[in-house]
């Protein structure tokens, strides 16, 4: 399949393979999710390579013939670097690189990078930079080339050995620093959370790219930037809200993505508490995606690890202007009827029943079932509020 060739892009190709745990379908929904963040981080996808194989290859990921196949291509077509679905060992990493002659970079490279781009506070900066950091040191062996090992014989010994470890020593005393200034930083987020006194909190999750933001400038009126890019939010935004007199305070958090960087999870510790100490989630899902069911899976995965999964939570189906169910004809008796042909009817009785009426279909750019929402938010942060206050309850009305 060759894709769409940007002028002024960096050009890459992409690389996954099928095994029992990756069907092709899988396969080909996460590379079309590696291309939009390829293309976020600067790229242009030229061309993608698949393989089918039990287990990568332990030194260089995909087989011998298909590594040839892709190193031809490479060189034909002037390409510069060459993306990896999964993360590589180091070593694989280094293997590749000699054979390619090219930049070889990871999922995780990949995801690592896009955030350095979009780290626009020091605190974003000093988070990016230590999970960059912790990617970077078993690496340092394949990337500083210039740093040879030293080897046995006459005229062949050498100090390059003692400056990789230097090199590796410095990277660990800039981890060290990092994570310094990281829980100095977390005592003073901490601080700033526990000084917003006794309204509500309210945090937005999902998926990256599902309209978080866009719905955070609705509901507060403000101007949070937005983009259709991954990762378009880094930093976590706070905005009170008023609907109708009752105030509440909502976070817009960074989006989650499958097989997210556990580098990233341990250094974006503190945007992901913003989470954890949240009243309510307000779980907004794209249900225009094909695959939107396995975002919702994605971002439940990551809540249960930070010990969120039981908050009460709204989900919150957006962008429902842009859904388009896949057409079946009602002539082919052999094509089963599955979720994907679903209306968005069907799809909005299924929810509701499965959260007990809470799901809500909006459109936050077109601002379509924007009042209901506010309603419904209205109703459950009163049942919180009174609950932490119930002698104010005559403050706010039911209706």
């Amino acid at each position: 399949m060759i894709e769409q060739k940007d002028l002024g892009f960096e050009q890459a190709v992409l690389i996954g393979i099928i095994n029992k745990n990756q069907t092709a379908d899988r396969l080909d929904e996460y590379l079309n999710e590696l291309a939009f963040l390829t293309h976020t981080a600067g790229g242009s996808v030229s061309k993608r390579f698949t393989q089918r194989m039990e287990t990568p290859h332990p030194k260089t990921f995909i087989g011998s013939g298909k590594m040839e196949e892709v190193k031809a291509y490479a060189k034909t077509h002037d390409i510069g670097t060459v993306v990896f679905d999964d993360e590589l060992t180091p070593a694989q990493q280094a293997n590749i690189e000699q054979l390619l002659k090219c930049k070889i970079v990871d999922r995780t490279g990949l995801i690592l990078d896009i955030f350095a781009q979009r780290a626009k506070t020091s605190y974003a900066r000093t988070q990016v930079e230590l999970a960059q950091y912790q990617y970077l040191l078993p690496r340092l062996k394949g990337l500083w080339t210039h740093l040879e090992r030293q080897r046995g014989g006459i005229g062949m010994r050498g100090p390059g050995e003692t400056e990789i470890e230097t090199d590796r020593r410095i990277v660990r005393d800039k981890i060290s620093l990092l994570k310094k200034k990281l829980v100095t930083i977390d005592r003073q987020m901490a601080t700033q959370r526990g000084n917003r006194g006794a309204l509500v909190r309210v945090a937005l999750v999902g998926y990256t790219n599902v309209g978080k933001s866009t719905l955070m400038n609705v509901l507060s009126k403000s101007d949070v930037f937005a983009e259709n890019k991954l990762f378009a939010t880094l930093d976590t935004t706070v905005r009170k809200v008023v609907v109708r007199n009752l105030p509440f305070l909502l976070s817009d958090t960074v989006g989650f993505i499958r097989k997210l960087p556990t580098q990233l999870v341990e250094s974006f510790k503190s945007t992901l508490d913003e989470v954890h100490e949240a009243d309510m989630l307000l779980h907004v899902v794209d249900i225009a995606h094909p695959n939107f069911e396995e975002h919702i899976e994605s971002v439940n995965q990551l809540l249960s690890d930070i010990g969120a999964i039981d908050k009460p939570t709204l989900m919150i189906f957006n962008k429902i202007d842009a859904y388009q169910p896949e057409p079946l004809d009602d002539d082919d008796l052999t094509t089963p009827r599955t979720t994907k042909h679903y209306s968005l009817e069907e799809w909005q009785q299924s929810w509701m029943a499965n959260t007990h009426g809470d799901a809500n279909f909006i459109s936050a750019q077109q601002k379509i079932h924007i009042d209901k929402l506010r309603e419904l938010l209205y109703q459950k942060v009163r049942e919180i509020h009174i609950t932490r206050f119930p002698y104010n309850h005559f403050l706010y009305p039911e209706s």
